[in-house]
Protein backbone atom coordinates (compact mmCIF):
# COMPACT_ATOMS: atom_id res chain seq x y z
CA UNK A 1 0.00 0.00 0.00
CA UNK A 2 3.15 2.08 0.51
CA UNK A 3 3.82 2.37 -3.02
CA UNK A 4 0.14 3.83 -3.77
CA UNK A 5 0.55 6.97 -1.66
CA UNK A 6 4.06 6.99 -2.83
CA UNK A 7 2.63 7.46 -6.26
CA UNK A 8 0.17 9.90 -5.94
CA UNK A 9 2.48 12.10 -3.98
CA UNK A 10 5.07 11.92 -7.01
CA UNK A 11 1.57 12.84 -9.02
CA UNK A 12 0.75 15.63 -7.36
CA UNK A 13 4.44 16.65 -6.85
CA UNK A 14 4.38 16.80 -10.45
CA UNK A 15 1.97 19.43 -10.54
CA UNK A 16 1.75 21.07 -7.32
CA UNK A 17 5.12 21.81 -6.58
CA UNK A 18 6.60 22.78 -9.65
CA UNK A 19 6.32 26.53 -10.95
CA UNK A 20 7.86 26.02 -13.98
CA UNK A 21 4.43 23.95 -15.00
CA UNK A 22 2.31 26.41 -14.48
CA UNK A 23 4.62 29.66 -15.68
CA UNK A 24 4.81 27.25 -19.21
CA UNK A 25 0.94 26.13 -19.27
CA UNK A 26 -0.05 30.23 -18.64
CA UNK A 27 2.46 31.32 -21.42
CA UNK A 28 1.17 28.56 -23.72
CA UNK A 29 -2.78 29.72 -22.58
CA UNK A 30 -1.79 33.24 -23.72
CA UNK A 31 0.19 32.94 -26.46
CA UNK A 32 -2.89 30.44 -28.21
CA UNK A 33 -5.13 33.55 -27.14
CA UNK A 34 -3.38 36.44 -28.39
CA UNK A 35 -2.37 34.56 -31.69
CA UNK A 36 -4.73 31.87 -32.95
CA UNK A 37 -7.54 34.48 -33.62
CA UNK A 38 -4.55 36.28 -35.83
CA UNK A 39 -4.31 33.13 -38.25
CA UNK A 40 -6.69 32.36 -40.86
CA UNK A 41 -7.77 29.24 -39.48
CA UNK A 42 -11.07 27.83 -38.94
CA UNK A 43 -11.95 27.94 -35.27
CA UNK A 44 -12.37 24.16 -35.16
CA UNK A 45 -8.64 24.00 -34.30
CA UNK A 46 -8.24 26.36 -31.74
CA UNK A 47 -9.24 23.86 -29.11
CA UNK A 48 -6.98 20.98 -30.42
CA UNK A 49 -4.34 23.43 -30.88
CA UNK A 50 -4.20 24.79 -27.54
CA UNK A 51 -4.82 20.73 -25.70
CA UNK A 52 -1.62 19.61 -27.95
CA UNK A 53 -0.05 22.30 -26.36
CA UNK A 54 -0.60 21.60 -23.13
CA UNK A 55 0.22 17.93 -23.84
CA UNK A 56 3.80 19.06 -24.96
CA UNK A 57 4.26 21.63 -21.86
CA UNK A 58 3.63 18.24 -19.79
CA UNK A 59 5.25 15.98 -21.69
CA UNK A 60 8.70 18.50 -21.79
CA UNK A 61 8.40 19.06 -18.00
CA UNK A 62 7.36 15.18 -17.11
CA UNK A 63 10.84 14.25 -19.08
CA UNK A 64 12.73 16.69 -17.24
CA UNK A 65 11.59 15.81 -13.79
CA UNK A 66 12.81 12.44 -14.50
CA UNK A 67 15.68 12.93 -15.59
CA UNK A 68 16.57 14.83 -12.50
CA UNK A 69 15.34 12.36 -10.76
CA UNK A 70 17.42 9.92 -12.36
CA UNK A 71 20.55 11.69 -11.88
CA UNK A 72 20.27 12.11 -7.80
Amino acid sequence: MRWLSATARELVGLFVDDGSLAVALVTWIVAVALVLPRVPLDGRWHAPILFAGCILVLVENVRRTARRKKSV
